[in-house]
């Protein structure tokens, strides 16, 4: 089977966004393999390591070999993420044998295989699991980028590889494509329809007023995306409420 990062390699740099692959079987990267399976409500499975641990959002465990044990992995930034009202620890499995994890929601899971160095953004709420290596914070958006959430912000979540190498999963809602950006080259995304960004790329707030002259008119929003790097879009829309 091809792997995953293969096909995705195959992503062109012009033309529409594709999809990523919806499945994987013994895919390995930096030390650990993980499968996917399933189609509406898909399941990753990581075979655990003494030496690769994997730490995961609360409450999206399926099941797990008796072998693998549950802990807790204090965050970085502790102080500032209580005052933000994120949460200070992740959950963390460790020891040897598999974990599956699932959310409940149809969906796409997508494995990000990230190199020391890279790092990439992601919307809050969508990370799902990731290795020992994948450092975890966050940035609050404020102003006009958010008007759609009523003003109070919202976080974007930043993973990045600062030691060796790392996977991060996510949890697209439908289906989840990848678009490789040039440099300079652009997109506008329905501001629900983004999953990701590598820290290359730019993302602003694009406002078109669209008028129908005597019975007034509306304004047309999209976040825009300039590169070089890849852009992740989830085609199921979605507005998650602010944590504030």
């Amino acid at each position: 089977m091809p792997s995953v990062q293969a096909n995705a390699a195959k992503i062109p740099t012009t033309g529409r966004p594709v999809l990523m692959p919806t499945s994987a079987e013994n895919e390995t990267f930096a030390g650990i393999t993980y499968h996917l399976d399933g189609e509406l409500v898909p399941v990753l499975t990581v075979e655990i390591k003494p030496s690769e641990p994997v730490y995961f959002e609360h409450h999206i465990m399926l099941w797990k070999n008796s072998s693998v044990n549950i802990g807790l992995k204090a965050m970085k930034g502790a102080f500032k993420r209580m005052m933000a009202g994120l949460q200070i620890f992740v959950t963390e499995a460790q020891g040897e044998g598999m974990i599956a994890f699932s959310r409940d929601g149809a969906g796409h899971i997508v494995p990000l295989h990230l190199k020391r160095g890279q790092e990439v953004h992601v919307r809050e709420h969508q990370f799902l699991a990731a290795s020992r290596h994948v450092e975890y914070t966050f940035e609050r958006v404020k102003g006009v980028a958010n008007m759609l959430l009523g003003g109070t912000g919202f976080f974007i979540d930043k993973f990045h590889c600062a030691e060796g190498e790392g996977i991060l999963w996510l949890h697209g809602y439908g289906n989840v494509f990848e678009k490789t950006l040039a440099e300079h080259e652009q997109i506008e995304v329905e501001p629900g329809g983004w999953l990701y960004k590598d820290a290359s790329v730019r993302m602003e707030t694009n406002i078109q007023r669209v008028s129908s002259g005597l019975f007034g008119g509306m304004n047309f929003i999209t976040n825009r995306f300039t590169g070089p790097g890849r852009v992740g879009i989830q085609s199921m829309y979605l507005h998650m409420p602010s944590t504030e």
